[in-house]
């Protein structure tokens, strides 16, 4: 089945053209890096506009929803956005030694998330593995946290699908909620998840839907867990695909929060 599904994917994939990134702007600059995951290209384009400490990460090639929210910003405040590109979808796919693997590209930063989360057909080998765990690394080493002092990442859902609710007790994602805090005037989809409380109360202050990662959260390879496990600050902005003006929105009292705890060393 998953060989069918695989295949299935790349008759799609070659009918695709590369996704409808924003336009580049007057004045924007970018750089880029390319990452090879055997027969997987990956490249992170880094768009930048008067620099000034803001930096995003998009790690997903299909939610370009964030991306566009990202570039509002940008264009009028400053800053910098990393963008993950390979083919317009949400997976990686790829092959090696005539065998097909899928993994989600937020959760290949912990070796403990590539192990369970890897897709195969029957098993993988270490040299596989730690292939993955390298494109993380890139990944993380072209973000560079250390010099932004944070994870700052634009995250696009389904309507209905992931939101607000799943984090509440009885439901799938209850365990990795340490607090939830809900504004029921807001959609449910949009929302913000943090790993420091500090950031948590900012955002419940502001009075938007937010989510506390628990200190006891199951390592599951995303960015957030690789975050919390090296003691750096993380925002992830989340909303409904089209909820364009409401991403820019969240994404200002996310750069508030970061800013009102001196977390934004300009560049």
């Amino acid at each position: 089945m998953f060989k069918f599904i695989f295949s299935l994917f790349l008759i799609c994939s070659s009918l695709l053209v590369n996704a409808q990134h924003p336009p580049v702007f007057p004045a924007m600059t970018t750089d880029s890096s390319s990452i090879k995951l055997y027969n997987l290209d990956i490249t992170l384009v880094k768009y930048s506009y008067k620099p000034n400490g803001i930096k995003f990460l998009v790690v997903h090639d299909n939610e370009d929803t964030g991306v566009k929210a990202g570039f509002d910003y940008i264009r009028w405040s400053g800053g910098e956005l990393i963008d993950s590109q390979y083919g317009g979808v949400r997976d990686y796919y790829f092959t090696y030694m005539d065998d097909q693997y899928r993994i989600d590209p937020n959760a290949i930063y912990t070796e403990v998330g590539v192990k369970t989360r890897l897709k195969k057909d029957f098993f993988s080998s270490n040299e596989v593995e730690k292939a993955i765990l390298n494109a993380g690394k890139q990944i993380v080493d072209f973000y560079d946290p250390k010099a932004t002092g944070y994870f700052l990442t634009l995250h696009n859902n389904a309507d209905g699908g992931f939101g607000i609710s799943s984090y509440l007790p009885g439901y799938d994602l209850a365990s990795t909620a340490d607090s939830v805090y809900i504004n029921f005037q807001m959609d449910g989809d949009d929302l913000v998840y943090v790993t420091e409380p500090r950031l948590f109360k900012s955002l419940k202050k502001a009075n938007v839907n937010v989510i506390l990662q628990s200190k006891f959260v199951s390592n599951d390879g995303s960015l957030s867990v690789y975050a919390m496990q090296n003691n750096i600050p993380y925002i992830n902005v989340e909303v409904q695909h089209g909820h364009q003006e409401e991403n820019l929105r969240l994404i200002e009292l996310a750069i508030a929060a970061l800013k009102e705890h001196g977390l934004v060393k300009k560049e």
